[in-house]
């Protein structure tokens, strides 16, 4: 195993590391989401941010985690990319 694989294992085994980790983690699937709903619409940040009403470094800051987006967003984003917005609560481990 790699250092960062055994630290990675170590630091897992304390809750509150766990806890923001599976956060984070989340985070970045929503943001891999995003920028795979808009690159499959071959549309770019700028096309997006015209079809949705919004600006470019808007988009840009939506992609990057700059900001947490808010469900009306979200539907709208995924309607301008002919995406469907799923959003799925599931047991915790």
């Amino acid at each position: 195993m790699t250092r960062v694989a055994e630290l990675k294992k170590r630091l897992m085994q304390n809750p509150e590391f766990r806890a923001e980790y599976e956060k984070a983690d989340v985070e970045f699937a929503l943001i891999e989401a995003l920028v795979r709903a808009r690159t499959s619409a071959k549309l770019s940040q700028a096309e997006l941010a015209a079809k949705i009403g919004t600006t470019q470094s808007a988009i840009a800051r939506l992609e990057g985690g700059g900001v947490s987006p808010s469900l009306a967003t979200l539907k709208r984003y995924a309607e301008a990319t002919g995406s469907k917005l799923q959003i799925d609560l599931v047991p915790s481990q």
